[in-house]
């Protein structure tokens, strides 16, 4: 360095006959090289030096790279690291605070946050890592709501979080929510272009790393199917690890916000709704077996149902006594499909058919009438 430094410049000169201002400066530079020393009121500091030779500026490209660093020790030293607006810029010339602070004026309005943004060149990576530089926020950001993660996913015991979830200030519900959704949607491209099927955009699909990372915390944390399912699965295998059993009604056991006895019902009355994949899992680790027909409560019947089972009553009704003149009072006993049976208020059905004529369908008027419905 010093070797390419001593050799000397040419000297160019003004039409005067002196030599010009910039070969003065070279001079100037070329004699400082020679005895070691760094003159001048803009002198760094010890730590900054160093960060100079390392970063091999004391024959430096540019002024402002050189100008860059300082103010990046300088930041680094006050903050504990290099995240620096892009907007920030070292305060001005006549700023007491900056003085304070230790800004030296040759520093002054410098656009520090400019120049981070600009120096990522291969070259100086690894000078800059030393410093704590910030190469991604996006990056950072994703670490430290994975170390939350992990952190929630400790002490719960699971990842399938919810949305209200939050670990150290971080809101990991949301955050995985999120993640989830991108998982799905990265899912889906591998998926097209498996098929050979166009795909439009790949922005906000996570890496496979980082779904890797995610599924090293809880492999089930992206699941197929609803995650507050998952996530009650999750609490009632840690409720039987415990040595509790498994809730068999509403209300029996809640842990973690969430109705486990609820839950188990839910699944056992809706068994054929699963997968397979969720039926095998339910078998084999908590034990639920799916619910018998006697079991299972009987389906709703719809406006249409109840109006057939009314109108054989009246049917019925019509062909023992051979008129529809029921009185208001009237109970109709039929069998329903069930084979079980069932009382019909017949006379006060006939009395809203006679009142709500004019809503009923042609189809039903018809069906009335033939069995002597008295409209008037």
């Amino acid at each position: 360095m010093s070797r390419r430094l001593s050799r000397p410049f040419p000297v160019r000169r003004s039409r005067a006959g002196r030599p010009s201002r910039r070969s003065r400066s070279r001079r100037w530079c070329t004699s400082c090289a020679r005895s070691g020393r760094w003159t001048g009121p803009g002198r760094p500091a010890a730590s900054a030096t160093a960060a100079f030779v390392n970063l091999r500026v004391l024959n430096p490209e540019t002024a402002h790279w050189r100008r860059g660093i300082e103010a990046a020790v300088i930041y680094n030293r006050h903050h504990g690291d290099l995240r620096v607006p892009f907007t920030y810029r070292v305060t001005g010339r006549d700023d007491q605070e900056a003085e304070a602070e230790g800004w030296p004026a040759a520093l002054a309005s410098f656009p520090l946050g400019q120049w981070i943004a600009d120096a990522r060149r291969v070259d100086r990576v690894l000078q800059l890592a030393k410093l704590g530089m910030v190469w991604s926020h996006f990056d950072v950001a994703w670490e430290e709501y994975l170390a939350a993660a992990r952190g929630w996913a400790a002490e719960a015991g699971h990842l399938p979080a919810p949305l209200d979830a939050t670990y150290q200030g971080y809101r990991v519900g949301i955050w995985l929510k999120n993640a989830r959704a991108a998982a799905q949607r990265a899912a889906e491209i591998e998926q097209r272009r498996a098929q050979g099927l166009p795909v439009q955009s790949v922005a906000g699909a996570p890496s496979e790393e980082r779904r890797e990372q995610l599924e090293k915390i809880d492999p089930s944390w992206c699941p197929a199917w609803p995650v507050e399912w998952q996530r009650a699965f999750h609490l009632v295998r840690q409720h039987l690890d415990a040595g509790g059993t498994l809730p068999v009604s509403p209300g029996e056991v809640v842990h973690q916000g969430e109705d486990l006895g609820r839950w188990a019902r839910s699944v056992r009355l809706g068994w054929d709704k699963l997968t397979g994949v969720q039926q095998w899992m339910c078998e084999h680790v908590p034990g639920i077996q799916p619910a018998t027909e006697n079991e299972k409560p009987q389906p709703r019947r719809t406006q249409a149902d109840k109006w057939a089972m009314n109108y054989a009553a009246a049917k019925q009704f019509y062909e023992r006594e051979g008129h529809l003149r029921v009185p208001r009072k009237h109970i109709e006993t039929i069998a329903g499909e069930d084979h079980e049976e069932r009382q019909i208020r017949l006379g006060s059905w006939i009395g809203n058919q006679r009142s709500r004529a004019a809503t009923l369908t042609p189809e039903r008027i018809e069906q009335l009438s033939a069995i002597g419905m008295r409209w008037t």
